[in-house]
């Protein structure tokens, strides 16, 4: 009998260790199958499938070490599997270039041109759907123009000029990309005021607010020309700032059928005086406008303004431009004093009383000369000729703000 428990409770025991070496296999078999948890691991931080290396592919247009590139529309950054998270391209000096990341994130392209003859760099950074990022570098030059084109300003930099002064641009060249050149050029005013810019045909692009500058107004042009393709094959070469001061209010107008000028300065009239203005065939453009030049003496000749033989008037004192085809407000001395107030006798311009070679400082010409400034306004109304076009000089105030903006 005791013989027969030992050796049942022997058989148990190997039940029990068989049982409990079936149930270790069991485990380690769920350890390595484990419903698939761990088996599909890729990466070494323990964080799922994720890769070891970024997804995102980032591609840089123009390629690195491209030569002769063209300013405007070859720069362009693109992501594919993954979106941009920073877009940094410099030149040499290490300016930057603006430019936006789309809201895709999938590309990025410069606000505006770039310098012609210039080196860039560009670094991109993109991240993939796992965060990791991919990362690119480039550099690239571009083009030299062997055509380029000018923009001559008005007014002079560092000017101080009456309420009535445009900017003025005129180009070296025939502008046919105009959006294009018009982009380069800012036109900006303290107190600001809203300015727009007006083309003349395709050599000209004036800007100015819809009434006349207030006076103390700063006005400051920047043109960012330089690489801007103004026409095919020919690009701007300038980065310029300038700025002008608007000094007080001189509005004069002359009355052509009373034969008389009254000139005010911030609303207030300083004098009337007796002028003489186009005679009969020959009459005074009605109208706005500018003095754009100032003259102690010069030369009148017939010749240059479509009248050859009918005057040549070497020593014309106190005149002052006020059209680009030869009007202006100028001294008189070879006319009778009696003739101003009460003949109109002149080719078109505004004449006023004045002593030969302008050295009375008490004739009315040497009075207004020397109240005047480039910018000022004069305005000639009851005259028997049409308006003064707005292109004629710098006399834009003829054209309405709407037609001004279109």
């Amino acid at each position: 009998m005791t013989v027969r428990r030992i050796t049942g409770a022997v058989r148990g025991g190997r039940r029990g260790l068989l049982a409990l070496l079936l149930g270790a296999l069991l485990m380690a078999v769920a350890a390595c199958g484990g419903g698939g948890s761990d088996d599909g691991k890729k990466g070494q931080d323990g964080k799922g499938d994720r890769p070891r290396t970024s997804r995102a592919v980032v591609t840089i247009a123009p390629k690195d070490g491209a030569k002769d590139v063209d300013t405007s529309g070859a720069l362009k950054v693109t992501s594919a599997k993954g979106t941009l998270s920073s877009v940094k391209v410099e030149d040499g000096k290490g300016t930057a270039v603006e430019g936006k990341i789309a809201r895709d994130g999938m590309s990025w392209r410069p606000d505006a041109h770039l310098r012609s003859d210039t080196t860039y760099t560009v670094d991109a950074v993109a991240k993939d759907a796992h965060g990791l990022t991919t990362t690119r570098h480039a550099t690239f030059t571009t083009l030299r123009p062997k055509n380029t084109f000018l923009g001559i300003y008005t007014p002079e930099d560092g000017s101080t000029v009456g309420v009535g002064m445009p900017v003025s641009l005129h180009f070296t060249r025939g502008i046919t990309h105009p959006a294009d050149v018009e982009k380069g050029i800012k036109v900006s005013a303290s107190p600001s005021v809203p300015i727009e810019g007006h083309w003349f045909g395709n050599d000209r692009l004036d800007f100015r607010p819809e009434e006349y500058w207030k006076p103390g107004t700063k006005v400051t042009l920047r043109m960012d020309l330089d690489g801007v393709e103004g026409r095919p094959g020919v690009y701007g070469e300038q980065r310029k700032s300038v700025t002008f001061t608007i000094g007080r209010s001189q509005i004069s107008v002359v009355d052509a059928k009373s034969k008389k000028m009254t000139v005010k300065r911030d609303g207030k009239t300083l004098k009337t005086i007796p002028i003489t203005s186009g005679a009969p065939g020959h009459e005074t453009y009605n109208g706005k406008m500018v003095i754009s030049e100032k003259h102690p003496v010069t030369r009148m000749d017939g010749a240059t303004v479509g009248f050859d033989g009918e005057y040549d008037i070497k020593d014309v004192p106190h005149a002052m431009r006020l059209s680009t085809s030869g009007t202006f407000i100028h001294g008189n001395y070879w006319a009778g004093r009696a003739t101003f107030g009460s003949s109109n006798v002149s080719h078109g311009c505004v004449g006023l009383f004045d002593q030969r070679g302008g050295g009375d400082s008490a004739t009315p010409a040497s009075w207004f000369f020397r109240k005047s400034i480039i910018g000022d306004v004069v305005i000639v109304k009851n005259s028997h000729d049409k308006t003064i076009q707005p292109d004629n000089g710098l006399n834009g105030w003829n054209m309405s703000w709407e037609k001004w903006k279109a």
